[in-house]
């Protein structure tokens, strides 16, 4: 058995990795994601400013609403950034389409009589009345209290999903989907009571 001769490995300039482009390191999105929405939460909450509270509550106008989820969708259900999109995506849906959100939550408030209290809607609920009050659980943020966002957005999200069930042209998947979400922000809500919400 012939031995080779042992050479040092050979050194590449920094400039040979810059050849290969990759997308971004994961774990440093998911550290800025993490740290924006702590700062975003609980810094509002600590400023407790009206002005704060409209720039949070028109974040996803000014920023648009992709720049946000490439920062927060990933994000697990159960983290402060998770929440955040999860209220953002809310929002965008309700003001997009405030006609079907108003169907929806009248044809499933008859049957989820606390979580159409706990939401806090107009009664009957307008499409306008809607959007006010969506507009009014993310200025929520600022308040303080974020688990009451939490908790008041999980009982919307209850009451569309029982009425999306009684309406022929919603899907299995479709009722699923926002019942999915409205337990997601309902458990989010019980973690931030115990301080485990980061």
């Amino acid at each position: 058995m012939t031995q080779r001769p042992h050479h040092r490995p050979m050194r590449k300039a920094g400039a040979f990795f810059d050849e290969f482009v990759g997308g971004d390191d994961p774990a440093m999105v998911s550290e800025a994601a993490d740290r924006a929405a702590h700062l975003l939460v609980r810094g509002a909450a600590d400023s407790r400013d009206d002005a704060v509270a409209e720039r949070l509550l028109h974040l996803a106008e000014t920023e648009g609403i992709e720049t946000i989820a490439e920062v927060w969708a990933g994000s697990p259900a159960d983290s402060l950034a998770g929440c955040l999109w999860r209220l953002f995506v809310l929002r965008q849906w309700v003001h997009a389409d405030p006609t079907a959100v108003a169907r929806e939550f009248e044809a499933g408030r008859a049957r989820a009589q606390v979580a159409r209290v706990v939401a806090g809607v107009a009664d009957p609920p307008t499409p306008e009345g809607l959007q006010a009050m969506v507009d009014q659980v993310l200025r929520g943020i600022v308040a303080g209290d974020f688990a009451d966002v939490l908790f008041r957005a999980a009982a919307f999200s209850r009451v569309v999903a029982t009425g999306r069930a009684g309406l022929p042209e919603r899907t299995d998947a479709e009722v699923q989907r926002m019942l999915g979400l409205s337990e997601q922000l309902e458990a989010a809500g019980h973690a931030e009571l115990a301080s485990r919400l980061a």
